[in-house]
């Protein structure tokens, strides 16, 4: 019995409440990509609706629940993919959204977060200080503040994705999640090991933001002084004990992997796939490629979890 903050029936239930466009997002096998892998790859596209990541199946939750509540805004720190979910879940309910990013956060996801009608506001350094920024905004001004991973309608919306690969029509041994806060890794990592125990639930990070891995390796919270990757949907220096406390009950292992490892990752799928993605979405990939006699013969399903990338960044990345 797994001994987590989730429940399988709120997340069955979170399926009636988020939009149908963010669910039963294709899931088909690559041949190209195994072929080359030494595998064989099936790929979840979580890439394919209007935000172009995973987070809107959690920003559903968040804002009917405000909505219910009757309250009218909401702020939240976002590197980008959180902050254009939860625009525009919010705008279609009515909310006023904030959005607190880092300067330096890429200037797609930026621009799409403006065009969802969220005022943004920009803060120097990185996640974490936009995060100290969110919280204050949200004393100030009295309204919910949105906490990826912290907040379990972030992890049980995530884990929506979970029901939809359990319930697929073919069987697969191991699933590759991107681990940043934690919020999808927990959640299809709870469903799985409740629904399909005998997947091999494996969590992927950066080696240059490693501390959710760390952590995990750990069984205690391990903070970073700082990050240092191109894959900044996943960067963190301050893991949730609480996320953490699930991740240990759900993840079978936690790896790290190097950027280059990555940017192939991602050439990868944009040669064999056809696919732009954003780094985090690479990090599947990138494991396979540090480990193939792991992943050898074996049927590997690979979360594609966000495709808002800075074109001139991508460029620069895949012509390497």
């Amino acid at each position: 019995m797994l001994t987590t903050r989730l429940d399988l029936d709120r997340i069955r239930a979170a399926r009636r409440v988020i939009d149908p466009i963010f669910l039963d997002t294709p899931l088909y096998q690559c041949d190209a990509l195994g072929r080359e892998l030494g595998c064989t790859v099936s790929i979840k596209l979580e890439t394919a609706n209007p935000v172009r990541s995973f987070k809107a199946r959690g920003t559903e939750l968040v804002a009917k629940s405000l909505t219910d509540q009757s309250r009218t805004a909401t702020v939240c720190a976002s590197a980008g993919n959180l902050g254009q979910a939860l625009g525009w879940s919010g705008h279609r309910r009515g909310l006023d959204v904030t959005v607190v990013a880092p300067r330096g956060a890429p200037a797609a996801k930026l621009d799409r977060i403006r065009a969802l009608g969220a005022e943004l506001e920009l803060v120097d350094g990185d996640f974490e200080m936009a995060r100290e920024r969110a919280v204050d905004i949200a004393q100030r001004r009295g309204v919910r503040l949105v906490e990826d991973s912290r907040d379990i309608e972030t992890c049980e919306g995530a884990a929506t994705i979970g029901l939809e690969l359990a319930s697929g029509a073919s069987s697969f041994d191991a699933v590759l999640i991107a681990l940043g806060g934690g919020a999808m890794a927990t959640g299809v990592g709870y469903v799985l090991k409740t629904l399909s125990p005998d997947v091999e639930v494996i969590c992927v990070q950066p080696l240059g933001a490693p501390a959710m891995t760390r952590s995990w390796h750990e069984r205690r919270v391990i903070t970073t002084d700082s990050y240092d990757t191109i894959a900044d949907g996943v960067a963190g220096r301050y893991p949730i004990p609480a996320v953490l406390d699930d991740l240990l009950e759900v993840a079978d292992d936690a790896v790290l992997v190097q950027e280059a490892s990555i940017v192939t990752g991602m050439r990868m799928l944009l040669e064999r796939a056809g696919l732009v993605v954003e780094p985090s979405a690479a990090l599947g990939i990138a494991a396979i490629l540090e480990d193939r006699d792991r992943f050898a013969g074996r049927h590997v399903v690979t979360i594609i979890c966000g495709s808002n990338v800075d074109p001139d960044a991508y460029h620069r990345w895949v012509r390497t």
